[in-house]
């Protein structure tokens, strides 16, 4: 058997087996949920070639693990998920440093603070 490397593309099934979506009962591979994910979160983008055959990679796998790390460990929602990756992309751009747009967010949170004490000192 031929072992694939680690940054290699990785079929819907050998993805879920890594992250162990595996029915206890059943003994079957919990491919759905992957597919249920795919459709709630526009982040993940497998490359599905002809036959409609879905290929991870491994920045997706990645991001697959952390929703479900938010998600059934911190006990997160979806949409609680999906606030968690909209602020990640919104606020950070490729170099680490905070966007323009979240900068004027916090500015604006702290301006709100600096009126409120300005309103409880009178």
């Amino acid at each position: 058997m031929i072992k694939k490397s680690n940054d290699s593309y990785k079929t819907i099934g050998e993805v879920a087996k890594e992250l162990n979506l595996i029915d206890i009962k059943k003994g079957r591979i919990m491919t759905h949920t992957l597919r249920f994910w795919e459709k709630n979160f526009k982040q993940i983008k497998p490359k599905i070639l002809a036959g409609g055959r879905r290929y991870y990679d491994l920045k997706t796998i990645n991001l697959l693990k952390k929703i479900q790390y938010l998600l059934k460990v911190k006990g997160y929602t979806i949409n609680g998920v999906k606030r968690v990756l909209n602020f990640k992309e919104s606020s950070i751009d490729e170099n680490n440093n905070i966007s323009i747009k979240a900068k004027i967010k916090i500015k604006q949170k702290i301006d709100r603070i600096s009126n409120l004490l300005k309103d409880l000192k009178y």
